[in-house]
């Protein structure tokens, strides 16, 4: 039997233990890393577009001898889209309005009410001003990260997207720029790394900054969002990749090993996980993979995750399955199952849920209509999907008549001297009666 994935049994007496050291996964806190982008954010800080100017030079190999050569026109933005094989751009559209409509169901809208007296309470909600979006760019390009990222963005209302994206040598990719411009950015600019991370966070000459900045990027951008949360708002810190799968073993073991396969495809780190209740089914699957992984063009890397951080794991019945699942709150989950909706409502910890044994994780990484940017590393736990909510902000709404200033005036002047704090008592008490 392949060795290229782990087995274990929930039944065995030490599988939590198996289990958590399983998910263990704590990427290298590099001090040397820290510092580094400690440097870049400080001398973008104190040098703006210079500074970014000489960064994007040495690192990404360009020769730029002014700022306004970092930004993309929008007639370039448009030329991408209008260049683009009719393939692709039915591609991109069907997946802008899928995403786009399911946005436009998550806007959270201002409520109010009045009490008896005439006091009226409420909430408030208005949109980011300017929010940065962080596109990764050269060999990893991710058109459905920018509509991902863009589209909710914009139908929140945020008044300017400003996108970042590295270009490696020079080298832009179309299908990036064609995405900016169906989504709506507003600005773009041909910088990357954590140079691109304080630009947007502080501001410099060319590159305005923003309140909030979302999108995936390597370690460097993942220490810099970090380093400057709290000057600006941030998305969250994304972890390596993740896949769990219940399966009742009814499903074609072919398909299930392509869905681990998806994910396992990002990088080494990634984790692909399958809970079945059916011994046999798990040795078909894995017959599966081994008979599968070889066709595969990312065979190598696949094969690394598999074999470092997945597993395929006997369960007593899918309703254990679902137990270990929450402990494991993982960023996609499949339930490939007969009756999904039931085992549904037993999930409580999961980024996306996929239901059913026709939908395959890869739809909603392109397509489906919800987002792709979920919580990882187990934080499903207490985080949820990136969303219009992310770029929306509520405010509480006060508004009292006399007789409700009366009446909670009196509370507040209670409450207030038994904190000691005269200040807010006295000024409620000047509204009293």
């Amino acid at each position: 039997m392949t060795q290229t994935i782990t087995r274990l049994n929930s039944s065995d007496s030490d599988f939590q233990a198996q289990l958590k050291k399983l998910l263990a996964f704590e990427e290298s806190s590099d001090h040397e890393v820290h510092q580094r982008v400690l440097d870049i954010i400080a001398n973008v800080r104190k040098n703006g577009d210079q500074a970014v100017l000489e960064y994007t030079n040495q690192f990404d190999q360009c020769s730029l001898s002014k700022a306004s050569e970092l930004e993309f026109s929008q007639e370039q933005l448009k030329s991408a889209w209008d260049n683009l094989p009719k393939d692709k751009a039915d591609a991109l559209q069907t997946a802008a309005n899928r995403v786009r409509a399911y946005a436009e169901k998550q806007k959270m809208e201002s409520w109010q009410y009045t009490e008896a007296d005439g006091t009226v309470l409420g909430q408030k909600i208005t949109p980011l001003d300017r929010a940065g979006l962080y596109v990764p760019g050269g060999k990893a390009a991710y058109p459905s990260s920018v509509l991902m990222n863009a589209i909710p963005a914009k139908v929140a209302g945020v008044r300017e997207l400003i996108m970042v994206v590295p270009t490696p040598k020079g080298i832009t990719n179309s299908l990036v720029l064609a995405a900016a411009h169906l989504a709506g950015v507003d600005r773009a600019f041909a910088i990357g790394g954590a140079q691109a991370v304080a630009a947007l966070a502080y501001g410099t000459e060319t590159i305005p900054a923003v309140e909030k900045i979302v999108g995936p990027g390597n370690i460097y951008v993942a220490t810099a969002k970090k380093l400057v949360f709290g000057q600006v708002g941030i998305d969250m810190i994304a972890g390596p990749s993740e896949i769990l799968i219940i399966c009742d073993g009814k499903t074609n073991p072919d398909w299930i090993a392509m869905d681990l396969f998806s994910q396992a495809e990002h990088d080494e780190d990634a984790q692909a996980i399958l809970l079945s209740d059916d011994a046999d089914f798990l040795d078909a699957v894995a017959l599966s993979i081994d008979k599968l992984l070889p066709e595969m063009e990312r065979a190598d890397i696949i094969k690394a995750s598999l074999s470092g951080r997945g597993a395929l794991i006997k369960v007593e019945s899918l309703e254990h399955a679902a137990e270990v699942s929450n402990s494991i709150a993982p960023e996609h989950l499949e339930l490939s199952v007969e009756d999904p909706e039931a085992l549904c409502e037993q999930i409580r910890n999961a980024g996306a849920i996929f239901m059913g044994r026709y939908t395959a994780e890869a739809l909603g990484d392109y397509c489906a209509g919800p987002n792709h940017v979920l919580p990882t590393s187990g934080t499903a736990r207490f985080s949820s999907p990136l969303g219009v909510y992310d770029f929306q902000k509520r405010s509480s709404l006060i508004f009292c008549s006399a007789e409700g200033a009366n009446t909670l005036g009196k509370t507040a002047s209670i409450l207030a001297r038994g904190e000691s704090l005269t200040a807010h008592a006295r000024s409620a008490e000047y509204r009293l009666k």
